[in-house]
């Protein structure tokens, strides 16, 4: 399976004379060498996976996370605006450098979709933009106005949201019918989380409807993929676990994937509580009370979970880094699932009044902006000498300090 840090079509090519950064050919003479390939901006893109809207999601999160803590911090609101801000700008730019990839290198971009390792994350491009959407709503509104992130919530959840289900079911329909998968990996909760952030951020716009039937079936929506994804986990990871038991530790660029188990358990009791926000007065009572019941039933067992997977997953890679493990982009694994967590202690905070959840959200949060400063710091770094964008391979020379791209496959 190809790595995650730089995903490999199905059948790359060997580097070869004309390949840049590739020796000249045994026997040789060095100025008959052909010449390397200009590295034009769609050239650059060529290797673009779309596991690089994990860094828009991760971005965001911070800003949709830190604006609901329930503590005061002055300057908090500001700060977390301007992250919104860059997760939007991130996301125009990644955006259009996926359109050039798809315009100019459409052999790659299916290989992308026939790769077992590359395809589920075609369901972090839904979460970046339900991300960026939602957070247009929680505090993008400060300096763009609430009718402007109303159209920006609107538009950035329509479309993450329809790509979501698709996702939901194309991917997992080329994992039956297309890939030759030989063991589970957490990646595969991707495609299925996704109708799952729909589900928590799809209740900002409920009060912004018309009131009546728009707001209850929004609702109600919400409601149904949020079941859609539950189910959908409650599928995939028992095999998770039962590959980590059976087939041991996963390799070392992919053990931060483990962290993606927290996504869909923070991010549904995330949704919990938002439904019984949103209930009240655009359901009946009977309905909306159910709501505000079940935000704690459900949310309270499932953080109690989420933390355990925290600890085991926290020392798989502690493990990991021990045995040599060295920045991958799967290190983005380690922020948006752990926001969820957070916005899920949030929100049983706010149900529960207990401060154990109030701490435990600052606490989360604390390792959340530290996780965006390391994978941030490195992912820039890999971005300037060039080797996250390379061919797998072919990092370029100057890069030899620049942090190593895993190549390991799943077992």
């Amino acid at each position: 399976m190809a790595s995650l840090a730089t995903p490999r079509p199905a059948h790359s090519p060997a580097p070869s004379a004309t390949t840049p950064g590739a020796p000249a050919r045994a026997g040789r003479p060095a100025a008959q060498a052909a010449p390397a390939a200009p590295v034009t901006p769609a050239r650059s893109v060529r290797h673009l996976g779309p596991n690089w809207y994990a860094s828009v999601m991760g971005t965001a999160i911070i800003a949709n996370a830190g604006a609901s803590l329930p503590v005061d911090v002055p300057g908090l609101r500001t700060v977390c605006a301007a992250f919104w801000a860059l997760s939007l700008a991130m996301l125009l730019v990644l955006l259009t450098a996926r359109a050039v990839h798809w315009a100019r290198h459409r052999d790659q971009a299916r290989a992308h979709l026939l790769d077992p390792a590359t395809a589920p994350f075609y369901g972090c491009l839904s979460m970046a933009l339900l991300a960026v959407g939602g957070g247009a709503m929680i505090v993008g509104q400060d300096w763009i106005g609430l009718p402007a992130a109303i159209a920006v919530d609107t538009v950035l959840f329509t479309a993450g949201t329809v790509i979501g289900l698709a996702a939901a079911v194309a991917i997992p329909y080329l994992m039956v019918v297309h890939h030759k998968i030989e063991s589970a990996s957490p990646v595969w909760l991707l495609p299925v989380v996704a109708p799952m952030v729909s589900a928590a951020l799809g209740p900002l716009l409920v009060p912004h409807l018309p009131a009546g039937q728009a707001q209850q079936t929004l609702l109600v929506a919400c409601y149904a993929m949020f079941g859609i994804s539950l189910l959908g986990t409650l599928v995939m990871l028992p095999l998770v676990f039962q590959r980590l038991v059976v087939g041991g530790p996963l390799p070392l660029a992919l053990t931060p994937t483990l962290f993606l188990v927290l996504g869909p358990l923070g991010q549904s009791t995330t949704a919990a509580n938002k439904f019984a926000d949103a209930a009240q007065g655009v359901l009946p009572d009977t309905y909306a009370h159910g709501f505000s019941a079940f935000a704690v039933l459900y949310g309270v067992p499932v953080m109690g979970f989420a933390l355990m997977w925290l600890a085991l997953a926290g020392a798989m890679v502690l493990r990991a880094r021990r045995k040599g493990m060295g920045f991958a982009m799967t290190f983005w694994a380690f922020t948006f699932p752990v926001g969820t967590c957070v916005t899920g202690a949030e929100g049983l905070a706010q149900h529960t009044g207990l401060a154990a959840f109030r701490w435990l959200a600052v606490g989360l949060y604390v390792f959340l902006v530290a996780a965006w400063l390391v994978a941030g710091f490195h992912t820039v770094r890999g971005l300037l000498s060039g080797a996250l964008l390379a061919a797998p391979g072919t990092a370029p020379a100057t890069a030899a300090r620049a942090p190593r791209r895993g190549t390991a496959r799943t077992r």
